[in-house]
């Protein structure tokens, strides 16, 4: 491929995981939420809530393993040596499960509730939720790439893992101490 072609797939690269965040806001901001839509046949705020919550919390389990994983694989973990050849595949394995235990949770709250900025706490929500999508597009191209700088795919790694987090820490852990006897 001549140089400025690459220059410009280059471009259209990095602007695919913006383009994603920004395409699920979109959809999100426009979207008419409804509030009393049900999660894999559970129905009332309560009950969707705690079973999105426990999927989140496994998600982010997830996202902690994947973590550790991909610390072994490049020798960033402390004390565990070279990582076994088995470690590659169950890193993939993993991901993609993560990434699909995601899809129903973020279907699930783009529709219902759509992107809202009622308090602080549900803006954080509603935009990394957006981001989550673009950082998992990024890491993807990252991973498939192989001329960008060693520091990229521990980079976008990090702002996938950070974005769960987040998630996990503004809906499930906000949810389990909110609805938990004595809180």
């Amino acid at each position: 491929m001549p140089r400025p072609a690459r220059k410009v797939a280059g471009f259209l690269a990095a602007l695919l995981p913006v383009a994603v965040a920004v395409g699920v806001y979109a959809f999100g901001r426009a979207h008419t939420p409804d509030y009393t839509s049900g999660f894999f046949g559970r129905h009332g705020r309560v009950a969707v809530n705690d079973l999105k919550a426990r999927l989140g919390s496994a998600l982010m389990a997830l996202a902690v393993v994947q973590l550790l994983l991909g610390l072994w694989m490049y020798r960033r973990l402390p004390g565990a040596g070279a990582a076994p050849h088995r470690v590659h595949p169950t890193h993939r394995l993993i991901g993609l499960l993560a990434f699909l235990l995601s899809l129903p949770i973020a279907y699930h709250c783009v529709t219902a509730y759509g992107v809202e900025f009622t308090n602080s706490r549900v803006a954080v929500h509603s935009i990394t939720g957006c981001v989550l999508y673009g950082a998992f597009v990024a890491k993807v191209l990252v991973v498939h790439s192989r001329r960008l700088p060693g520091w990229a795919l521990p980079a976008a790694g990090g702002a996938l893992v950070t974005a769960i987090a987040l998630m996990w820490y503004t809906a499930a852990l906000w949810f389990f101490t909110r609805s938990a006897p004595g809180f």
